[in-house]
């Protein structure tokens, strides 16, 4: 593959989370829909991908976001959200990262935008000075207390649901969500998430769930909770997860211990929050979060033809 001699990226970080914003030099995808084109991304263009977010150049917790042009005309730019193993269905800390990224750069002013993905149109408001709220996907709770035989570590159940990603999301654990004891919940969460593949526990239409949340007690008593979120890539969210927030919005108004409207405050394992609710539109869970995010870097990513890593390595 013939790789241009730079891509433009813009870094920023969520909550802890960064993101990197291609927004010059990547690959022509057409102009088919947003999930067609991000199967030819992943399908034709991996190695971008990879040069992209992965070392030399990147890190296993760097999630990238490829700027497309939308087929929603009323969208201001369409996106495709990738890491360190593959596309992403849609990013929450992401599109935080991103509407900041493009106030940056003097593509949006403060108030209501639109914004395209692979999975369908999500709405955000840039309130000015890093702070977003992302109206995300519709978003539901697909199971409720499933239980997976875990290798070593017994039985283990959890709720599966829908916000954009799939998430496995554990509350009954003997775990400390603290950042000392990531090694530990990394090894869990990897284990839960390798025992649902092999017992065939899945999401919606065969669907892999591919992200695993634990949830504990916030450690600043202001918050309502904290969580761990493993990603595809074994890395863990620095943020409180845009999606897996969402995903918790929804199991928490389906079982009427959160009334729509009101607040959940969601702690990472970091300490950072999200601010959460959902509203219920036409008999579906539209979760709002809020977070802050900040411009950390505008690179030019180099290529150099006879680097024997030009194409990153995971």
């Amino acid at each position: 593959m013939n790789f241009p001699d730079s891509i433009e990226v813009v870094d920023s970080h969520t909550g802890g989370e960064p993101t990197r914003v291609v927004i010059a030099g990547g690959p022509d995808l057409g102009t088919g829909s947003l999930s067609e084109r991000r199967d030819i991304f992943q399908s034709r263009f991996d190695d971008y991908r990879s040069a992209i977010v992965n070392e030399p150049r990147g890190s296993d917790l760097l999630v990238g976001a490829l700027l497309c042009e939308p087929c929603d005309a009323s969208s201001v730019c369409g996106v495709i959200f990738f890491n360190n193993v593959g596309m992403l269905g849609m990013c929450g800390h992401g599109t935080i990262g991103l509407a900041v990224t493009l106030a940056h750069l003097g593509r949006i002013s403060k108030g209501r935008h639109r914004l395209e993905t692979p999975v369908g149109v999500v709405t955000f408001e840039y309130h000015g000075g890093g702070k977003v709220t992302l109206e995300n996907v519709s978003s539901y709770r697909h199971a409720r207390e499933v239980t997976a035989d875990v290798p070593g570590e017994g039985l283990v159940t959890g709720d599966i649901a829908w916000g954009g990603n799939w998430f496995f999301l554990v509350g009954q654990h003997q775990e400390e969500l603290s950042l000392g004891n990531v090694e530990r919940l990394t090894e869990f969460t990897w284990a839960i998430r390798q025992a649902l593949k092999a017992q065939g526990i899945t999401g919606e239409a065969q669907q892999e769930i591919d992200h695993i949340e634990l949830f504990g007690p916030a450690a600043n008593p202001a918050n309502d909770s904290r969580n761990f979120v493993l990603c595809p890539g074994k890395a863990y969210d620095r943020s409180p997860c845009g999606t897996g927030t969402s995903a918790k919005i929804a199991c928490l108004i389906e079982s009427g211990k959160l009334q729509p409207g009101e607040i959940w405050r969601q702690e990472s394992i970091l300490g950072s929050l999200f601010e959460a609710s959902g509203q219920v539109v036409d008999g579906q869970i539209i979760p709002r979060i809020t977070g802050e995010a900040f411009i950390t870097a505008e690179t030019r990513l180099r290529f150099t033809k006879d680097d024997p890593f030009q194409t990153g390595f995971e």
